[in-house]
């Protein structure tokens, strides 16, 4: 009689679905209670790649107690008598599954293409040609990127961090807090930098990234050739002024 209520009062129900051989997989989906268990486990097949035919689901309640098997495929969630917060489980019987191994949840385990460095210069289309032909379009006199790096990283070889400094434009004062090279920006090297006042543009954290601590809106990562390394004092406006 229970079941029937179940059915009868709500049209579907939310459940957290977890699974056997998949740790981090814990969707919380929504089924109907109208659905056979035939055809939960097609949905469910259809998230997690566990086959309808080698598929067993077990329900658990908020507590974690186990509430029954669903064991006939021919029968209606409801009768089951699920509520929302209940757990579904997934159990996948096939050895030999998609999902076993874990391969699906950790990409070290997939095995990776590799190529000789032989037969990809034989390739055509690839981004190493595509360079090669800019390259060669690139307007005398035109220094390359690569170029550019190269002095960015002789500039920084200069800098250290802690250093007081000037940044251009704007002689904008601080002190140095990071040099490297970044994950988030443009390629080559780059110089974060503090500064005395709120003039920067972010607290150190850049696109995600953290690269150094600083108060909100007094950090900068800028290019080295942008600083003065040196603690340049402030300017008398009237020190220029006769007595």
């Amino acid at each position: 009689m229970a079941s029937q209520l179940q059915i009868q009062g709500d049209e579907s129900v939310l459940l957290r679905v977890t699974h056997s051989n998949m740790k981090s997989f814990s969707p919380e989906i929504r089924f109907s209670l109208q659905m056979s268990v035939e055809a939960v486990k097609d949905k469910l097949w259809k998230k997690c790649g566990t086959s309808v035919n080698s598929m067993s689901l077990e329900l658990y309640d908020e507590t974690g107690a186990k509430i029954s098997v669903l064991s006939d495929n021919a029968r209606p969630l409801g009768f089951y008598s699920p509520l929302d917060g209940y757990r579904l489980h997934v159990i996948d019987l096939d050895p030999a599954s998609v999902t076993s191994g874990g391969w699906l949840e950790d990409t070290s385990l997939v095995e990776k293409y590799t190529i000789s460095e032989e037969a990809y210069e034989k390739l055509g289309g690839t981004f190493r040609k595509f360079k090669e032909t800019l390259l060669l379009k690139q307007p005398p006199g035109q220094e390359s990127k690569i170029s550019d790096n190269n002095n960015s990283e002789d500039l920084c070889a200069n800098i250290k961090i802690g250093d007081r400094c000037e940044v251009e434009p704007g002689e904008r004062r601080g002190t140095v807090k990071f040099v490297g090279q970044t994950e988030t920006l443009a390629p080559g090297f780059w110089v974060g930098v503090q500064f005395d006042e709120p003039v920067g543009k972010h607290d150190g954290m850049v696109k995600g990234k953290r690269y150094f601590d600083c108060p909100p809106l007094h950090g900068a990562m800028v290019r080295p050739d942008k600083v003065k390394i040196g603690d340049y004092p402030e300017k008398d406006p009237f020190e220029d002024e006769e007595i």
